[in-house]
């Protein structure tokens, strides 16, 4: 799990399952996740993600011990409400998990028996993977002369199950669809006779905010079932649409059969010289 997605995946859970939108969240120290192998194809969330939701269960499960005894309660008559462990039928009997927290953690009045401490550890082996889907388009313009393209427009409609951070799924289809953009027309070139004409940043051209079209999203929610969140990966999703995308998109303008990518102008133009419309 990278530097990233760990953030994303921990607090985008425990927001949606233990706290309340007011209550702050704080990860220091080691990464939350420990991976014993590579977890590849977008499985950030489907598989640390649903292990953290697992965490969160325990913790409440533990949560809810601690505060029936404090409430002169039956653990059955608790329900966890916005943060909040309430006696049922009875709102104003409740304790915020905080408190619960510190009270674990003090350990002064507690169940019999009970560990101190507010605590969970999961390992989660998923019994299979999931599968997103989703289906891009794109629309060039080819210029017949030269062979330079434009891309005026790009849409990308896609399905990665419940989205926890919706806001973050649409980060990572946009960049995703840029990174796409970018190995089909500016990515690494090699002369005939393999030697690599990208070889700095200077030639490999990485895509400048004038370069990227407007970008439309769309989502369907077909919830996994091969996890209790209902989630699927997005990280890749963007990429893998695109490239092929656009490569289609110029071979149609063009008239001319795919070429590997990138897609450099003196190629386009040969191709195109045949007669192809733009």
């Amino acid at each position: 799990m990278t530097i990233t997605e760990e953030p994303a995946t921990t607090t985008g859970v425990i927001d949606s399952r233990l706290l309340r939108k007011e209550d702050p969240v704080l990860l220091t120290g080691e990464a939350v996740f420990t991976n014993h192998m590579k977890v590849p194809g977008s499985h950030s969330l489907p598989v640390g993600g649903v292990a953290v939701a697992m965490a969160c269960d325990k913790v409440i499960e533990k949560a809810e011990q601690i505060a029936a005894h404090q409430m002169e309660a039956d653990v059955d008559d608790l329900e966890f409400v916005g943060g909040d462990l309430r006696v049922a039928g009875t709102p104003t009997k409740s304790m915020p998990l905080a408190a619960i927290a510190f009270a674990a953690f003090t350990a002064h009045d507690l169940p019999d028996g009970l560990e101190p401490n507010l605590e969970a550890q999961v390992t989660y082996d998923p019994p299979n993977f999931s599968w997103p889907f989703g289906t891009h388009m794109c629309l060039v313009e080819v210029d017949t002369e030269t062979g330079d393209v434009d891309v005026l427009k790009y849409v990308a409609v896609d399905d990665c199950g419940n989205q926890v951070n919706p806001l973050i799924v649409e980060g990572q289809v946009h960049s995703g669809v840029i990174q796409g953009l970018a190995q089909a027309l500016y990515g690494a070139d090699y002369d005939s006779d393999g030697n690599l004409r990208t070889s700095t940043l200077a030639d490999y051209l990485v895509p400048a905010a004038n370069d990227v079209p407007s970008i439309t999203i769309g989502h369907s929610v077909t919830p996994s079932p091969t996890n209790s969140l209902g989630v699927k990966g997005v990280g890749e999703a963007g990429t893998i649409g695109s490239a092929p995308a656009v490569m289609n998109a110029i071979a149609f303008a063009s008239t001319a059969t795919p070429t590997p990518t990138p897609t450099p102008t003196p190629n386009i133009s040969t191709s195109t010289s045949s007669g192809g419309t733009p």
